[in-house]
């Protein structure tokens, strides 16, 4: 059979009540308090742990100056993918000369109505295997290095987080070696194919490829002046049954049992109650200070308009008796 959970009573068949027979404690609602309190605790915790995830949220956008200036510096790249990233000039018998100038969204459009079987085999010539194979590596750093900064925009939810500097520099640093190679590689391309047809073809960046590698470049460069420098994180303080989230924290890691605990809440909810009622009568006083301070100064205005008047009547007394 069954004992109960207060006593350790063993419990008979013939204890039908919900009472224990020997301790008189409530056997269905035993414990149930403490559960309840259990609960409220683990709700306060995830509470305080989801703050500091906001407050660090909050700081990574416009926590401080720098937080706006890196999330400017982080869309900014964007800007310069939509000018002209590279110009391919071709002609040859019976074909007029055509300049094209290439930008991120020519550059999309051509890599989705790409025939990789084609590109694959002019990359088997021998003639022009190796500078196709350098336009195939230009097209894939260029587009990685733009998809990173849509990456980046949106690690800057974490960047103040334990890991969110080394994260950032990283992000960073990839998205400059991704863009100089590109660059260097479609250069490479360019001179390879030049050298075989001087007279057919000739390509050069463009300024929105200067202007990109720039931009990533002061992005890496503000990120590590951020990382030694710092964003300060303002923490809005969290408490845990009315002790403060940082001090239970280090209490339970100590090991400090739950009944300590409980009296270190009571105490805790006590003294804001005493503190709060103290605040609430200070203010009731201050307010019964100015409603007297006010009929203070409106008694004291009667009196003057009084003997105003006063002054008024006597005066003209004085003038009636000197007629």
């Amino acid at each position: 059979m069954a004992t109960c959970p207060n006593c350790g009573y063993k419990l008979k068949l013939t204890d039908w009540k919900p009472d224990c027979p020997q301790c008189k404690v409530n056997l269905v609602y035993y414990g149930m308090e403490e559960g309840l309190l259990n609960d409220a605790d683990k709700a306060e915790v995830e509470h305080a742990h989801m703050q500091k995830k906001i407050d660090r949220l909050k700081a990574s956008f416009v926590g401080s100056p720098l937080s706006i200036v890196r999330l400017v510096f982080t869309i900014l790249p964007l800007a310069p993918l939509f000018l002209t990233l590279c110009s391919l000039s071709y002609n040859g018998p019976f074909i007029e000369q055509k300049t094209t100038n290439v930008n991120i969204l020519t550059l999309y459009n051509y890599v989705s109505s790409l025939n990789f079987d084609s590109l694959f085999a002019m990359m088997k010539s021998a003639l022009l295997g190796r500078g196709f194979t350098f336009f195939l590596v230009s097209m894939i750093t260029a587009l990685l290095s733009a998809v990173l900064i849509i990456v980046s925009l949106i690690s800057l939810v974490a960047a103040c987080g334990p890991k969110g500097n080394i994260r950032s520099i990283t992000l960073s640093s990839l998205m400059v070696i991704l863009a100089v190679v590109s660059a260097v590689t479609f250069t490479v391309f360019s001179n390879s194919v030049h050298s075989v047809f001087p007279e057919f073809y000739s390509g050069s960046l463009g300024i929105g490829a200067f202007i990109y590698i720039f931009f990533l470049a002061l992005l890496l460069a503000l990120n590590i002046f951020i990382a030694k420098k710092g964003i300060p994180v303002k923490y809005k303080q969290t408490y845990i049954g009315g002790i403060p989230s940082e001090e239970y924290f280090e209490l339970v890691e100590k090991g400090t049992d739950k009944a300590t605990l409980r009296e270190m809440m009571a105490d805790a909810l006590f003294a804001k109650e005493m503190q709060e009622y103290g605040e609430a009568e200070a203010e009731k006083a201050a307010e019964i200070i100015e409603e007297e301070k006010e009929a203070a100064q409106e008694a004291a205005k009667e009196i003057e308009e009084a003997a105003e008047d006063a002054a008024e009547e006597i005066e003209e007394e004085i003038k009636e008796e000197l007629e």
